[in-house]
């Protein structure tokens, strides 16, 4: 352990001989974020009798989705993380290799962020304080790629709105248990593991994950995985890290009473929509 440390100061030593050499220190990051499907998504296909080719197109369409690259690009004090830019391939489903401009930019120093999002087809500039996990730090350790990278978990607490949506879906309901339905218990606790870096000594990570001791290069949530593929400190080419302004400025909890409401409103227009074919076409995938 104690050579362990000595490492470490080594590390970090010569980190902030390389930053006082530099002009303006920043680094680049590119992560890989990595989904596994759920037992339950699973379970759900089998309950519709989806055939096996079309299975196999729908898991692979969630991951075509879901596993993206993200770049990292940072300072002392802030960042931007965003996706990284895809050139979008000819054939089937090359939509869905578009790459957004929805922007995550962080300030640890004001403890602040400003998350460009577009959602429902509006950009929203959603601008809050930092939120910080009660971090617990652990002796375990590991390397990533060249870093030694220390373990450190938290819990965190999830809203599942989609889940009360597919809830609804799911079969037609009288009125007391659609009023029931609207309360179902929807927030849940998830165990986060990071493992980061102190031999570069800023407390970034990917996505929204910050606040620790070190660079984030790994983080697992759920069926969640994003790793650190690359990392470059004081790159030639360093990017702007600035913070984004194009869009409608609302706070976080006002974000979330939007994606509320529309939630309801596709709820609703569900039922009306059961009720006006309650004995029309069937389904089809």
């Amino acid at each position: 352990m104690i050579r362990i440390i000595l490492k470490i100061m080594i590390s970090v030593l010569f980190f902030f001989t390389t930053v006082a050499k530099a002009q303006g220190f920043q680094g680049k990051a590119l992560y890989q974020t990595k989904i596994t499907v759920s037992d339950a998504v699973k379970k759900r296909m089998d309950s519709m009798k989806m055939p096996d080719d079309r299975k196999d197109f729908m898991m692979k369409m969630m991951k075509k989705r879901m596993e993206k690259i993200y770049v990292l690009d940072f300072n002392k004090t802030q960042s931007t993380y965003k996706e990284e830019k895809v050139l979008e391939t000819p054939g089937e489903n090359s939509r869905f290799s578009r790459s957004s401009d929805n922007v995550f930019f962080r300030d640890t120093k004001a403890k602040t962020f400003t998350n460009k999002k577009e959602t429902f087809g509006k950009v929203f500039l959603i601008k809050d304080s930092l939120k910080q996990l009660d971090w617990k730090l652990g002796k375990e350790s590991k390397m990533i790629g060249k870093h030694l990278c220390f373990k450190a978990t938290a819990e965190k607490v999830v809203k599942n709105d989609m889940k009360r949506f597919s809830r609804f879906m799911k079969k037609e309901q009288s009125k007391d248990k659609a009023k029931d339905s609207t309360t179902v218990e929807t927030i849940k606790t998830t165990t986060v593991t990071a493992w980061y870096t102190p031999e570069i000594p800023v407390a970034h990570g990917p996505k929204d994950y910050q606040g620790l001791p070190g660079l984030i290069l790994e983080v697992n949530e759920g069926n969640l995985q994003m790793y650190c593929t690359e990392l470059v400190i004081n790159p030639k080419d360093k990017a702007k890290i600035e913070k984004p302004t194009k869009g409608k400025e609302i706070t976080q909890e006002e974000y979330e009473a939007i994606l509320e409401e529309k939630i309801t409103e596709m709820r609703a227009r569900f039922k009306s929509g059961r009720k006006k074919g309650s004995g029309g076409r069937g389904r089809h995938f």
